[in-house]
């Protein structure tokens, strides 16, 4: 079959049309994702150059002083949801008595706790040992000098306070 020439002209004009709008169309996205790539690696690369500054801190109450004996320990859930562990170490019923740091091993993230008769804090996962004062002494954590983080307490008449973060970092 033989078309006529209108027919091949047309036919030739609309197919330009939809490879040159496919083309087009490919480029954008490619270019869009290229962007969203770029964009992203900068963005985590300006948040390990510039780290964020530490959020808001409130004084929240934690306990009674008289009801924790030597030994016994909180575990605090901070209204930014990090879990931190309050342990009492002494009898003096002083604020050098007690001590609180992140139940989370940095090691791999497992849940700390306080063994007074041992007067250490343990994670069960590979063994870590911590101090009473939370330095990595044994195990993983001892290996690569690592610590728990430490929070600020206070003693106001016979109620224990800590200076606890207020909201979550991203």
């Amino acid at each position: 079959m033989h078309l006529p020439m209108t027919e091949i002209t047309k036919n030739t004009a609309e197919g330009t049309d939809r490879r040159g709008f496919l083309t087009s169309a490919t480029t954008l996205a490619m270019t869009v994702g290229l962007l969203a790539s770029y964009g992203s690696c900068f963005a985590i690369g300006g948040r390990y150059l510039y780290p964020a500054h530490p959020g808001r801190r409130a004084w929240q109450y934690v306990a009674d002083v008289a009801r924790m004996s030597k030994g016994d320990q909180v575990v605090y859930r901070a209204p930014s949801g990090e879990s931190i562990v309050v342990a009492r170490q002494g009898v003096a019923g002083n604020i050098e008595d007690f001590i609180a740091l992140s139940d989370t091993c940095p090691h791999l993230g497992c849940k700390v706790h306080w063994e007074d008769t041992k007067n250490r804090f343990f994670c069960p996962c590979h063994n870590g040992t911590f101090d009473a004062k939370g330095k990595g002494t044994g195990g993983p954590p001892g290996d690569a000098s690592q610590e728990l983080f430490a929070y600020d307490l206070k003693i106001e008449g016979n109620m224990l306070f800590i200076n606890a973060p207020m909201e979550r970092l991203i």
